[in-house]
């Protein structure tokens, strides 16, 4: 398989200045890995490990110090892809005063060509039917969520950036998110997201590229975890 997301030596460093000096800290550190088209990859590492860093490195809202990212063939940042991805932050925010519909809507003029009937495709694709109507300030979180997946679909991207898309949510919401990642890629979208829910990840990825300190330890074929749990070789990787 082709890629479609590739980072070649990348690494990241944030600069916090004091009234003395300049603290450095590591973001990312040489780090390399290709997602293939139509594959589900995972990024899997602690809280701080850098996988939001990595995403917002891709996504070309922080510029990397070295190394290469590219989308699609083409070089981070090149706003000519953007059509091509869809992304989901991990803490969803909407103007609560819209309803789930105007929002969306919004989103739609905002991603330009898309077609009439693909918003109340969207919105049964994430089974917001009942409450598109509704005001976002009576969503539940789970709503929310799928609210957010929605936006980032409804220009048909074929790359999906999502940030720890199971966040915060219960058991159902859960569900509902990992069926949908899976149902995405049967329609052929390459997805790639973060987590540090290793069940989940176990659950729909092709492969889980395991991320700590900045560093990419190493990946794991699914194969690999189907003879051995991911827990173990996580935590074989990181100590």
């Amino acid at each position: 398989m082709s890629a479609v997301v590739r980072c070649s030596s990348v690494g990241k460093v944030y600069r916090k200045y004091r009234l003395i000096g300049c603290q450095r800290v590591i973001g990312v550190h040489d780090l390399s890995f290709e997602v293939r088209d139509n594959e589900i990859f995972g990024l899997l590492g602690l809280n701080g490990s850098g996988k939001t860093t990595t995403i917002k490195l891709l996504l070309g809202l922080l510029h990397a110090d070295a190394g290469d990212l590219r989308l699609l063939g083409r070089p981070v940042p090149d706003w000519r892809v953007n059509r091509y991805v869809g992304y989901l932050p991990e803490s969803v925010s909407f103007n609560k005063r819209f309803t789930g519909r105007e929002l969306l809507t919004f989103f739609a003029d905002v991603a330009g060509g898309v077609r009439g009937d693909r918003i109340e495709e969207v919105v049964r694709f994430v089974n917001l039917s009942e409450a598109i109507d509704r005001r976002v300030g009576e969503y539940s979180k789970g709503m929310l969520q799928r609210l957010g997946i929605a936006q980032a679909i409804v220009h048909d991207p074929r790359i999906l950036i999502l940030d720890e898309p199971s966040s915060g949510l219960d058991p159902v919401g859960i569900k509902e998110t990992r069926d949908l990642i899976v149902e995405l890629k049967r329609q052929g979208k390459t997805v790639l997201f973060s987590s540090h829910l290793i069940s989940e990840l176990e659950r729909v990825c092709d492969r889980v590229g395991i991320i700590h300190r900045g560093r990419l330890c190493r990946i794991v074929e699914q194969d690999e975890w189907r003879s051995k749990p991911l827990e173990d070789l996580f935590l074989q990787a990181i100590t």
